[in-house]
């Protein structure tokens, strides 16, 4: 089916339906932007120029991919991206971060691999928007494509970009 214009009700109906839809899939909060990410590649350009990435030779393999989502899947117009709380919330977690007897590890760790955990939900996410919008096209990344993500989810307002170049939530972390 091509691709038909949506009103600004529309937009605004549908912004809200894919949010209800992100919580119902288990993310705390769902954020949705345009693609520009021209700051974020003028500043990549300038860090590996510096030589920044050291020998992480793959920030510079895929050239405008990283700041151009478009480039990735053709015609992308908007990206979704997801926010999800890394601790379970189940108590063995809780006793291992709590027990001096054990390592304290990255609460990510603690779980199932997020990488399978959060591609599973964006999948069903996406699925479910394609019932609501039968043209709508998708890709989901989990750390597994040449895109500038946090700049993405930053931009799309789940946090901001700190001095330790991760995504910080005011509330969340």
């Amino acid at each position: 089916m091509s691709q038909t214009k949506l009103s600004a009700n529309q937009i605004k109906k549908l912004t809200t339906e894919v949010k209800q839809l992100g919580s119902k899939f288990g993310f705390q909060k769902i954020g949705i932007t345009n693609i520009d990410l021209n700051t974020h590649q003028a500043y990549l350009e300038r860090w590996i120029r510096q030589g920044f990435a050291g020998s992480m030779s793959y920030m510079s393999k895929h050239g405008d991919k990283r700041s151009r989502p478009d480039l990735l899947v053709p015609g992308t117009i908007r990206v979704i991206s997801a926010r999800m709380n890394y601790l379970p919330t189940n108590d063995e977690a809780l006793n291992t971060l709590n027990s001096p007897e054990k390592a304290y590890i990255a609460r990510y760790a603690l779980g199932r691999d997020y990488h399978k955990v959060i591609r599973k939900r964006l999948n069903k996410l996406a699925l479910s928007i394609s019932k609501l919008v039968p043209y709508h096209q998708y890709r989901v990344f989990t750390d597994s494509a040449p895109v500038l993500e946090k700049a993405l989810a930053e931009k799309s307002g789940l946090g901001w970009i700190g001095k330790n170049t991760l995504l910080i939530h005011k509330e969340a972390g």
